[in-house]
């Protein structure tokens, strides 16, 4: 393990919290920002990171493709629940539940975060929604959860972050789909 991937991945991370919390302090849930990712700071999930720390993507990536699988994953989406993976519950009719607002707009902010985060300057506005579009042929998600990122990830590819990522606008996308059902 280097060192300077030590104090490396202390500056991404805490850059990743810094723009999750601008984002979500935008779309009105300044709390679930400032808490955002604070696991990442834990033993089960810091050290890992190091390790694989590479500057270009995801340490948890880097990590899966060298050993299959990431502790520091299986620890970070069972503890944070703005994950949809979080959510996974196989004895449901979906597999998955509805998450609440609060998470599932701390999701949207996340993986905006994540995109800027990994990307810099190459950050698209189209990029949220072509990762997703990937990211959803494998993943167990609600589906009105689904529709929701679809939404939101097109409206940011479409209108760019000052206009798709407002309180208003995640609240509106997010009562339009994923209203729970009532029994």
């Amino acid at each position: 393990m280097k060192i300077s991937n030590l104090f490396k991945h202390i500056r991404l991370v805490t850059r990743h919290k810094w723009l999750v919390f601008k984002l979500a302090c935008k779309i009105g849930i300044p709390w679930r920002g400032f808490m955002h990712d604070l696991s990442k700071y834990s033993p089960q999930e810091f050290w890992e990171s190091v390790k694989y720390y590479d500057g270009r993507k995801s340490p948890i990536l880097v990590c899966k493709e060298a050993e299959g699988y990431s502790k520091a994953w299986l620890h970070h989406k069972g503890v944070n629940k703005h994950h949809f993976e979080y959510w996974v519950d196989t004895s449901l009719p979906y597999k998955a539940a509805i998450m609440p607002y609060k998470y599932a707009a701390e999701m949207i902010c996340d993986k905006i975060a994540a995109g800027i985060t990994y990307n810099g300057k190459d950050c698209k506005a189209d990029l949220q929604l072509n990762y997703y579009m990937k990211e959803r042929e494998v993943s167990i998600i609600h589906p009105q959860i689904d529709k929701f990122l679809i939404s939101v990830f097109t409206e940011l590819a479409e209108n760019g972050i000052e206009k798709a990522i407002t309180k208003e606008n995640i609240k509106r996308i997010y009562e339009k789909h994923c209203i729970r059902m009532e029994s």
